[in-house]
């Protein structure tokens, strides 16, 4: 019985409080508490409250939350909590906002000097003790590179004193890197050594980075020779980077260098190469000083890591370099050490850009070698010769955009170009040429042999076999290199014929010239063009083909000669004038046909008034003609005025023509 009443209780247990069984055997659910109010209050009205006149102010915020808001209010809305978002992650926002307000009135073109100053002075005065900290805002460092280029020389000191510590990490800062600059060109001598003293040990970080390459850059352009010297010693060895009395020598070129510190050269091309490559791989190559280190580089380098080196510059990277003296020489070597797949990698690159390389002091000397060098005359003629017939006038009267024109008509001429540029175009790689200086030879002999006793140290040989085997290498080394060849190997003349007259640009620059006589004439570089085409160029190349365009050209010369003297005081006559006189006694002198021309339609028989000043040396160059046709043309109408003295003789002059007339 005790375990049955047991039983019982715990079946009440699990059954729910709110479900009984019903008589059925049905479960039934319990009635609610509430449900007997709901029962009592079946016949009664729902409340309802009274509605009150007016609006609620329940409903008046509903409504304005449910309202979009317009445009403006957007705009207002986001700068608030950009502002907001700014005050908080800034620390001197609200200074810099300051600084911008001063900084719009200061910069103004049209302000008073005195004003400006007042307001420099309030900028630096709020900025002291906080300019490394705002010196990298957008907004603080155009304020600051402004108050240093106004600013007084004690104003400067103060800033440049608080940014000292800091340099390094501005010179990487895409902002204060410009503040930086700035600094530079505005350093004072000690300023500026202090500054390149505190880049000591970091030139070459700074060179591989592309917002830091910018400040080396900026110092090497406004520093010393010395100071340029200290700047790209760190970048040729990890001693002169370390010990600072290494750095403190005469010699600039790298292969001194080497000789004067007994410095190894396979350590030296390490270190120039750990440098070089990520420059080239970044194409940071736009720096002078990059261009000055390849250029050493490639003075030492070995065949394959020189090769190697202009196979990465061959192309649009080299396009960016030769606006500079080492850059042009650079893409010179690249194109005379080039294969044929390079050096067309080299004028596809150029393509749209010949005009501005044409018109660069450097680069025109880079067009030049490539229009003496490459052998594809139909690449040339589809890019660079394209493009030069778009602007013939302005190059002919450009004292840079003739070179190329005057390459293809007298190629390697000392008259037109300066010893230097000479030196540049006939610029070759030791290592790549077939003539290696002895003095390199001896450095990498000395570098093979020191490899090989590293790596084989029971087989080294005494110190006086290098020297010994010196002879013997260079031998080998002349036998190695027989194969290699320095420009094209198409004949120069076949190259020049298919470049200027199968092309039409001589006879484009020849009706140039006809048209433009007398601009040319007078042009202090017209001039040269003029009279390379009215000889008809080196070795007479435009003779065969042009022979009437240029007795045309001829005709016109002689016409604009053969105009009436000018009684107008501020006119002078092309005899008169200190160029186009001495042009045209070169082509009385060089061209027979030209000079009886001129006889005929200009001086015959006005002689007399032409016997004084400028315009004496063009008669006096009928009697100097080694032509004898020439001098029997004038002999007649010159000789009566030599004897009465109107037409002087200088004493040199004097005593040649007797030794010819004895000779006669």
């Amino acid at each position: 019985m005790a375990a049955h009443k047991e039983d019982s209780k715990k079946l009440k247990r699990k059954q729910s409080p709110a479900t009984k069984p019903g008589r059925d055997g049905s479960s039934t659910k319990k009635p609610k508490l509430g449900s007997s109010k709901v029962d009592d209050n079946k016949g009664k009205k729902p409340f309802k409250p009274v509605k009150k006149h007016g609006k609620s102010s329940h409903g008046e915020d509903s409504k304005q939350t449910k309202e979009p808001l317009s445009k403006r209010d957007r705009r207002i809305e986001a700068k608030e909590l950009a502002e907001a978002r700014k005050m908080k992650r800034k620390r001197h926002y609200s200074l810099e906002q300051e600084l911008a307000k001063l900084w719009e009135k200061m910069r103004k073109r049209n302000i008073a000097k005195e004003d400006r100053s007042k307001l420099i002075s309030e900028a630096i005065q709020k900025m002291k003790g906080k300019i490394p900290e705002i010196a990298t805002s957008h907004v603080s460092s155009r304020v600051l590179q402004t108050c240093v280029k106004y600013c007084s020389q004690t104003e400067r000191d103060v800033v440049f004193s608080e940014l000292r510590p800091h340099f390094l990490n501005f010179a990487c800062n895409p902002y204060a890197v410009h503040l930086v600059k700035k600094m530079l060109d505005s350093a004072s001598k000690r300023q500026l050594g202090d500054f390149v003293s505190s880049l000591r040990g970091q030139v070459a970080s700074l060179v591989r980075h592309m917002v830091g390459s910018v400040v080396v850059e900026h110092a090497y352009q406004a520093g010393n020779g010395t100071q340029r010297q200290e700047l790209l010693l760190e970048l040729y060895s990890t001693e002169l980077q370390l010990f600072k009395d290494l750095s403190l020598i005469k010699e600039s070129r790298l292969v001194d260098v080497i000789a004067k510190l007994n410095l190894q050269i396979n350590s030296v091309l390490r270190h120039m190469t750990s440098v070089i490559q990520p420059i080239l791989e970044k194409g940071i190559v736009d720096h002078s000083i990059i261009h000055r280190v390849l250029m050493e580089y490639l003075s030492i380098a070995d065949k394959f890591s020189a090769a190697d080196v202009l196979e990465q510059l061959s192309g649009p990277l080299l396009v960016r370099m030769i606006h500079t003296k080492d850059g042009s020489r650079i893409g010179t070597l690249c194109v005379k050490h080039g294969s044929a797949k390079e050096r067309k990698k080299i004028v596809k690159g150029m393509k749209s850009h010949i005009l501005k390389i044409a018109y660069d002091q450097y680069g025109s000397l880079v067009l030049a070698c490539i229009c003496s060098t490459v052998d594809d005359t139909k690449l040339l003629m589809k890019i660079v010769i394209r493009e030069l017939q778009t602007s013939l006038k302005d190059l002919v009267l450009d004292k840079n955009g003739r070179r190329p024109i005057l390459q293809l008509l007298h190629p390697n001429c000392s008259r037109y170009f300066s010893p230097d540029e000479m030196a540049s175009l006939n610029l070759s790689i030791p290592s790549l040429s077939a003539k290696m200086p002895l003095a390199l030879l001896c450095c990498q002999v000395a570098a093979e042999s020191i490899s090989k006793a590293e790596e084989n140290p029971e087989t080294n040989e005494e110190p006086g076999d290098e020297e010994n085997d010196v002879k013997e290498d260079s031998m080998a080394e002349g036998d190695e290199t027989e194969d290699l060849v320095e420009g094209g190997k198409k004949d120069p003349l076949t190259r020049r014929q298919e470049l200027l007259v199968e092309s039409g640009l001589a006879e484009s620059i020849i009706d140039v010239c006809t048209e433009n006589v007398e601009e040319l004439l007078r042009s202090n570089f017209g001039k040269e063009v003029l009279y390379e085409v009215a000889t008809g160029g080196s070795e007479g190349i435009l003779f065969p083909s042009l022979g009437e365009k240029l007795n045309t050209l001829h005709e016109a010369i002689a016409s604009v000669a053969a105009e009436p003297k000018s009684e107008e005081p501020g006119k002078e006559h092309v005899f008169e004038n200190f160029h186009s006189s001495r042009t045209i006694r070169k082509l009385i002198l060089d061209s027979p046909g030209f000079a009886a021309v001129l006889w005929k339609r200009a001086l015959n028989g006005k002689c007399s008034l032409w016997a004084q000043g400028h315009s004496s040396k063009v008669i006096h160059a009928f009697l100097d003609s080694t032509d004898d046709k020439v001098r029997e043309l004038a002999k007649k109408e010159l000789q009566p005025l030599i004897k009465d003295g109107v037409l002087k003789i200088s004493e040199h002059k004097e005593v040649t023509k007797k030794c010819k007339l004895s000779a006669e």
